[in-house]
């Protein structure tokens, strides 16, 4: 029963994705103002947003692909207003770089470091932050993101194409993270370990409870050693 990989959600496991989302939505409007003003002029960032979110809903089938979704968007909007000198990988990278603009929890550094030298260590992740780009890669063996693997979290592929990077079986692979429904019910189903992250000491909402629960990721190691007895 010993644990040989430990795999990490990232937004709101590593991070506080709320205020890093919402400075890239800002930081994408205020661009889009300067350089496509019949845009602004028609929305503020707000109902941006709710039209972002409205067309995006149409497309259920990529909901999977964050990526390629808000690029599909962005192209749609542009022809809506007439920008279609506009390149739609430029506007992307305006709020992609701000969408990796976060900051670590605080015990999030130092936990990664001891780990890395006790397990191998893997993403796997429904979002679109690149840990490479923001500076933490070297931390990790692998990642997997929902846009790789054509299904999010809590569908069992995706959790399937992680064990397949581990190479392990799945009762060695722990994965952590916040959402009870997409990491540890999801992560479950597969047979992997599961440890809740959970600073706000929510209760549980109902299903397989999980294996162990952390307040912070300083607990994960003691939560780890418990799981291999």
């Amino acid at each position: 029963m010993t644990i040989a990989c430990v795999t990490f959600d990232l937004d709101d496991t590593l991070w506080a994705v709320g205020p890093v989302i919402h400075r890239a939505e800002e930081r994408f409007y205020d661009w889009l103002a300067e350089r496509c003003p019949r845009i602004a002029a028609a929305h503020d960032a707000e109902s941006l947003r709710v039209h972002r979110r409205g067309f995006m809903a149409g497309f259920p089938d990529r909901a999977h692909d964050l990526t390629g979704l808000r690029k599909l968007w962005l192209a749609h909007v542009f022809e809506e207003f007439g920008y279609d000198d506009v390149p739609v990988e430029v506007a992307f990278r305006v709020f992609w770089e701000q969408r990796n603009a976060v900051t670590l929890f605080d015990d999030a550094a130092a936990a990664l470091e001891r780990l890395r030298e006790r397990y191998a260590l893997g993403v796997i992740t429904n979002g679109n932050a690149c840990v490479h780009h923001i500076g933490i890669g070297h931390w990790f063996d692998f990642v997997v993101s929902s846009e790789d693997a054509g299904h999010s979290k809590p569908a069992a592929p995706i959790f399937q194409a992680a064990l397949a990077q581990a190479g392990v079986a799945a009762h060695r692979v722990a994965h952590v993270g916040d959402d009870p429904k997409n990491d540890v019910l999801g992560a479950a189903a597969v047979g992997m370990r599961t440890v809740w992250y959970n600073p706000a000491q929510a209760p549980w909402p109902g299903g397989q409870t999980p294996d162990a629960v952390i307040r912070s990721l300083s607990e994960l190691d003691g939560a780890l050693a418990r799981l291999a007895r």
